[in-house]
């Protein structure tokens, strides 16, 4: 999977999931300042990526997402990996 259609699956999520407007989730935009997520959000967010890519997230690898682009990067990384 290339990262653009990454990028597109983590928007659409972003999007439905916490009524987000699409032009807003860019991979600049951080999760907790700019997209106003919690921290009941972001286990939301990895339970809608673990159901949508049937990869498990480490601990670890969820502590080092910040903005939209580090999900889409650690989702192709493990994609890639698979």
């Amino acid at each position: 999977m290339e990262k653009e259609e990454i990028l597109e699956r983590v928007v659409d999520i972003l999007s439905d999931s916490f009524e987000l407007d699409r032009s807003a989730v860019v991979p600049t935009a951080h999760l907790f300042e700019d997209l106003d997520l919690d921290s009941i959000d972001a286990i939301d967010l990895v339970v809608g990526l673990q159901e949508d890519t049937g990869l498990k997230l480490t601990e670890d690898e969820l502590r080092s997402i910040r903005i939209v682009q580090d999900v889409v990067d650690l989702l192709h990384r493990r994609l890639g990996a698979a």
